[in-house]
């Protein structure tokens, strides 16, 4: 078995490696191609172009980058339309992949898409095109299905990896210990993203933030998480 996968962010990269491990499991023999992370990689995913080539967000990123991001879902079509798949799936980024499971879905592939779109909360009518694009949706929140069945979308849901991956109810004394901080004490966590976009925009103000607060917070230890 064969099958075609792209995810286009490190949260993606995470999910599709949970998922092409389950499929191992159930088909040993499975080859995974397409584009991906480290975390695919390790699964066994052969890789057409790096990742990062599609992480990009906010409008004024997505434009510059626009050209070149056609090229590369133009040649994946044209790449899998040579050599079909047994199946397809997209990993969450709908603004990618499903442009790219229309085309295949066209030519008979199969396709699925893992992560529904959040139709629900705001441009509800993009739920017509996901209905075009996707034979089966994989969703993370139990209300989804429901409400996807609804517009005539097949889905399923699968769970959220958070609640598998991380406990609900956090071991901070360990968390401490595992970051070599004190056993007492204020701590700041710096999140800017996972994109290097993001990273660019967000981290300068996050910093400036951090040290503000230090002059404030005596003996306050700043982590931030890191590739």
């Amino acid at each position: 078995m064969r099958v075609g996968i792209v995810a286009a962010e490190p949260s993606g990269d995470q999910l599709a490696a949970g998922l092409m491990a389950a499929l191992r499991e159930r088909r040993p023999s499975v080859r995974f191609e397409g584009v991906g992370g480290a975390r695919m990689a390790e699964q066994g995913l052969q890789s057409r172009f790096p990742m990062e080539k599609l992480s990009v967000m906010g409008l004024v990123e997505v434009l510059r980058h626009l050209p070149e991001l056609l090229v590369l879902r133009r040649g994946l079509v044209r790449h899998w339309l040579e050599n079909p798949p047994d199946l397809f799936i997209g990993i969450d980024a709908p603004d990618f992949n499903l442009g790219l499971e229309t085309a295949l879905r066209a030519r008979g592939i199969p396709t699925v898409h893992y992560v529904s779109p959040t139709v629900w909360a705001w441009r509800e009518g993009r739920v017509k095109k996901l209905r075009r694009t996707a034979e089966l949706v994989l969703c993370i929140f139990p209300f989804e299905p429901e409400f996807l069945a609804r517009h005539g979308v097949e889905a399923r849901y699968v769970g959220h990896p958070l609640a598998v991956d991380y406990p609900l109810e956090p071991d901070r004394a360990a968390a401490r210990r595992a970051l070599e901080l004190p056993e007492a004490g204020p701590v700041l966590a710096l999140l800017p993203g996972s994109r290097l976009g993001e990273v660019k925009r967000i981290a300068p103000p996050f910093l400036e933030a951090a040290a503000r607060l230090s002059g404030t917070l005596p003996g306050l230890r700043v982590v931030t998480p890191t590739a």
